[in-house]
């Protein structure tokens, strides 16, 4: 069975944990400096802290912004349910956003509505590594904490590089998941990078995320004059919610493999992307094209998911709901009515395997599958 998702874990990856075992030093100290580091220079952030869990991360981000007592804070409605439940905790009001159908973004639109129910801040998931309009929402003049748990390493072309990967540089064909070091379909394009658009920004490393370290966190401030208010909250944030060196290993070696493992995934999503123009289900719009992260690949579903599963299955691949551990899928008895789009999703968007190891054989049986769906 092929399985839809995969950490790529190859032998450099292995050989940090190792090293890091051996050294027997796999608490909170060294590496965890040094993945802050690698973070910093990879994010273009001018500050980072490694914390253990996501819900952390988030909540030192919300805590940074000083918001009053009772504050809403928005959400998008495929943001994960976690989310919901730290800002709860915290005493702040969640505001669940719907998003676009086209794109599973939030819209300026949707956070305006947002706005004039009370939120005062913006946690932006940038869902399947597409980023959202970024300017518009920025407008709006409140402060937004971005979520590139899915999106790291996308980018927002400067005005006159070229849009959709033009001139950049693809991976080689059929260049196998062990092959050699692929070129950076990003290395010609400059812009602005995922994470660099919110004061703070959180980047998941859980296991399904594009860049993990078998579970953590990172948290960031984009700018100089927002990272002493998260410095000092770092300051006072016990070991027991630092990121472990063990996987804060795993996480450097991760991002500094990125530009390969994301080349790969580039290569296989415009495989994929063929194959499906000849079915019935289709992809989702992303606006810079090839300058957005690859995570899975998913697809938004003309029939029911569960007979798209059952014929998938049978052809030994594994499909699963992109967005099933979603908010709107654990509320969407409450929420449905004023998140139409995100319950759409929730129940039709199938995230099918799209990861660096998978060999040619296994892509070409993907890709049959992507073309016959019912």
């Amino acid at each position: 069975m092929i399985q839809t998702f995969s950490s790529t874990i190859r032998r450099k990856e292995m050989d940090a944990v190792l090293t890091c075992m051996v050294d027997e030093k796999i608490g909170p100290g060294e590496l965890n400096a040094r993945l802050i580091q690698t973070a910093k220079e990879f994010f273009s952030c001018a500050g980072a802290v490694a914390l253990r869990t996501p819900s952390s991360a988030l909540k030192y981000a919300v805590k940074a912004l000083s918001l009053e007592a009772g504050s809403g804070v928005m959400l998008s409605a495929l943001a994960p349910l976690w989310q919901y439940a730290v800002v709860e905790d915290l005493g702040y009001k969640p505001i669940v956003l719907d998003v676009m159908a086209e794109n599973a973004q939030v819209s300026a639109e949707a956070v305006s509505e947002g706005i004039q129910k009370g939120g005062r801040a913006l946690v932006l998931r940038e869902s399947l590594g597409i980023l959202p309009d970024f300017e518009s929402i920025l407008a709006l003049g409140i402060p937004v904490i971005e979520d590139v748990s899915q999106s790291a390493g996308g980018i927002v072309p400067d005005a006159g590089q070229p849009a959709a990967g033009q001139e950049a540089k693809p991976a080689p064909a059929g260049e196998s998941a062990e092959g050699g070091s692929s070129p950076d379909a990003k290395a010609e394009v400059k812009g602005k990078k995922a994470g660099s658009f919110g004061i703070y920004s959180i980047c998941s490393l859980e296991e399904r995320d594009v860049i993990t370290a078998g579970g953590g966190a990172l948290l960031m401030a984009a700018g100089r004059r927002d990272w002493p208010v998260l410095k000092s909250l770092a300051e006072n944030i016990l070991d027991i919610e630092m990121l472990p060196d063990i996987n804060a290993a795993l996480a450097t070696v991760q991002i500094k493999e990125f530009a390969r493992n994301e080349a790969r995934r580039k290569e296989l999503y415009a495989l994929y992307n063929r194959s499906i123009m000849a079915g019935k289900n289709k992809g989702f719009v992303r606006d810079v094209d090839l300058n957005s992260t690859i995570w899975s690949f998913p697809l938004s579903l003309n029939s029911g998911f569960k007979d798209v599963k059952a014929y998938a299955q049978k052809k030994e691949i594994e499909v699963r709901l992109a967005f099933e551990d979603s908010i709107i899928a654990a509320k969407a008895e409450e929420l449905g009515a004023e998140c139409k789009n995100a319950k759409a999703l929730s129940l039709r968007a199938a995230a099918f395997p799209l990861y660096p190891r998978l060999n040619r054989s296994q892509v070409e049986k993907i890709s049959k599958v992507l073309v016959t769906l019912p």
